[in-house]
């Protein structure tokens, strides 16, 4: 009796192979791309960008920020990582797209149409009453740029331009618009500054804005203020001419004032400390060092980072769909 061999082929999806509780099974129930990108079907008619279409690519730079991955990390990504495939709707033997297409995909999404489509997530927020804006915390912090100075300072001393500040900068560096700024007198960098307000109720990052890195923050606080409410600021924003447009937004002031002033109230300081310490822990989270070159690069850079940030808070909050 001779042995028979029986050939068995079992067959398995890919969504068989992602749990069912995953991360980014959640961010798919929480956001419809499908509609957050349907204003960016031009796009799609215009370049075709390989059969991929806009929505699944839209995804795929999502996920790069959601990750904070590189253009080449992602791609691998993509290519080892079957949960990333479920989610940008990629077949499991799906050729993945190279890593140079993701700088051109996002060069022709461009920082006006991604602000469209964050302004849009929040639009949704408020009318869920996840984004209340009675209370607000705004702070900024550094951004390094790409760059090193070292070549700069080299080629300042070649031109034999007798200081190295600001000023020089824009003539040798790289990145024009990447300055050296300050903090306390004590603390430098070279690149920029991000200017966000953050929502006391859920925690979810309401605006965000990136500027040089020598801008002082009150100049720049109308950028980020709420529509109503309290905003809380720190020793940054206490000037005359940023609590002007604090209040020009129809928004009360909540500074916490410099030991020189003598309007200043020490307990009631103390207690906005205490309301805007929780809210620290955003900036806990932020990549220091920016990838890309320019003021509006960052600023779309920034815009992902703010949206995925919601996104994960808002798995932790457990919300509905925003139904978008």
């Amino acid at each position: 009796m001779h042995n028979t061999s029986i050939n068995q082929m079992l067959m398995i999806s890919l969504d068989m192979l992602v749990p069912k509780n995953h991360i980014y099974r959640k961010i798919s129930e929480i956001l419809n791309f499908n509609k957050l990108t349907k204003h960016l079907k031009a796009i799609e008619r215009e370049d075709g960008y390989v059969g991929y279409g806009i929505q699944r690519l839209f995804k795929v730079i999502f996920l790069q920020f959601f990750e904070d991955l590189s253009d080449r990390q992602l791609e691998k990504y993509l290519q080892e990582n079957t949960a990333a495939k479920l989610f940008c709707n990629f077949k499991l033997d799906a050729k993945t797209p190279h890593y140079s297409l993701f700088s051109r995909l996002r060069k022709r999404i461009g920082t006006k149409e991604l602000s469209k489509i964050f302004k849009k997530v929040q639009e949704k927020l408020k009318q869920k009453k996840l984004l209340s804006e009675n209370f607000t915390f705004v702070d900024s912090t550094h951004l390094i740029s790409k760059n090193n100075i070292w070549k700069e300072r080299d080629e300042a001393i070649r031109k034999k331009y007798e200081e190295f500040n600001n000023e020089i900068l824009k003539k040798v560096a790289i990145d024009k618009e990447a300055t050296i700024g300050c903090k306390g007198g004590k603390k430098f960098w070279y690149g920029f500054k991000k200017h966000l307000s953050v929502d006391m109720q859920s925690g979810l990052i309401n605006k965000v804005k990136i500027t040089t890195a020598n801008e002082q923050d009150g100049n720049h606080v109308g950028s980020i203020c709420p529509q109503t409410g309290a905003v809380f600021g720190d020793k940054g924003y206490c000037t005359k001419n940023s609590e002007k447009l604090i209040k020009s937004k129809g928004c009360h002031a909540a500074t916490i004032k410099k030991i020189n002033m003598k309007n200043k109230n020490k307990d009631l300081d103390k207690w906005y400390s205490y309301l805007r310490f929780p809210y620290e822990r955003v900036f806990s989270k932020i990549r220091r060092r920016v990838r890309y070159i320019g003021i509006v690069k960052n600023q779309f850079s920034e815009f992902f980072y703010a949206l995925s940030y919601n996104v994960k808070r808002l798995i932790v909050l457990g919300s509905p769909p925003l139904e978008i």
